[in-house]
């Protein structure tokens, strides 16, 4: 059995440097015009997360779990070499990097992640879990418009945000994200699937949420550049058919707080998710606090009052 890194709740490399001062913290704060822009239209992009030696780090332990036969693959919560099932329309998906491989996991520590995050949440922050989508190069498949939280019922209340942070360059060529600006406003709506057929969420919308995709808008991002969003973001990306690969990681957190509402059909979809008993809270080894606004080392206190008055 490979080592779990879940095991461990702090950073075990100096790959992302943390801050020492509440100077440094602040760095890394949203302004007061990209937090209405999150509210009013549910996401904010063109976040710096990463430099070019983290971004470097990261595609090399990505390139080694792409092979299934990658050393801690058994610890993965879903494993897709290819989700779609087509072999001309590849997507990657996995989920559990963080207990798999250093960079991955530290990652969930990079400041310049964690204080957008808390801004956007405004609670103390847990990890619900990471994912991986990698769209190879020529014949790069489709994630299909969806919620993210639709995936997500079998926890509550929705206090989620995700973080989509690009590990390529990514546009319109090689299948950038894309959103229906305002529509974490729809409610929830019923899964449709992820892989395959681009347009099935269409068959649950109303001929008024319909006319809205006209509105939708691609996310263009550089390496290293992140996306916010709400967890009811009506988002999707198509294929891939340039000459690059778009590679990407996701951080999907939680407030402190959220239960777990596992019964029947509203589960993770995986018999390797860690689940814990309906009604219970999301905590423990696999759901780690990330962030605290009551911790007062290295001037976090002080940081976090300012954030507060944003």
């Amino acid at each position: 059995m490979s080592k779990d890194l879940a095991l461990n709740h702090q950073p075990l490399t100096d790959l992302f440097c943390q801050p020492s001062s509440p100077e440094q913290w602040s760095e890394f704060q949203l302004t007061e015009e990209q937090i209405n822009h999150f509210n009013d239209q549910g996401y904010v992009s063109g976040i710096k997360l990463l430099n070019d030696e983290q971004v470097k780090t990261l595609r090399e332990e990505l390139a080694e779990m792409v092979d299934p036969n990658h050393e801690g693959h058994e610890l993965f919560y879903e494993y897709h070499s290819n989700e779609s099932g087509d072999p001309e329309s590849v997507l990657f998906h996995a989920l559990g990097a963080w207990r798999v491989r250093k960079a991955f996991h530290d990652l969930l520590w990079n400041p310049a992640f964690l204080v957008p995050a808390y801004q956007l949440l405004g609670k103390k922050i847990r990890l619900f879990h990471d994912q991986l989508f990698s769209k190879p190069a020529k014949h790069g498949g489709v994630v299909a418009w969806h919620q993210d939280f639709s995936y997500w019922t079998w926890t509550k209340p929705m206090s989620h945000l995700t973080c989509w942070i690009g590990l390529d360059d990514a546009d319109e060529e090689n299948g950038c994200l894309h959103y229906v600006p305002g529509s974490h406003r729809w409610g929830l709506l019923k899964k449709t699937g992820l892989a395959g057929d681009m347009d099935s969420v269409r068959e649950v919308l109303t001929p008024e949420q319909i006319a809205d995709f006209d509105k939708k808008c691609p996310i263009i991002l550089k390496k290293g550049e992140a996306v916010f969003h709400h967890p009811l973001m009506m988002h999707g990306s198509y294929e891939n058919r340039s000459d690059r690969s778009r590679r990407a990681t996701v951080i999907n957190t939680l407030t402190d707080g959220v239960l777990s509402n596992f019964e029947g059909e509203d589960s993770p979809g995986t018999t390797n998710f860690p689940m814990l008993p309906k009604g219970q809270k999301m905590e423990g080894d696999f759901y780690p606090i990330l962030f605290d606004p009551d911790h007062s080392l290295n001037g976090r206190t002080h940081l976090l009052r300012t954030i507060n008055d944003i």
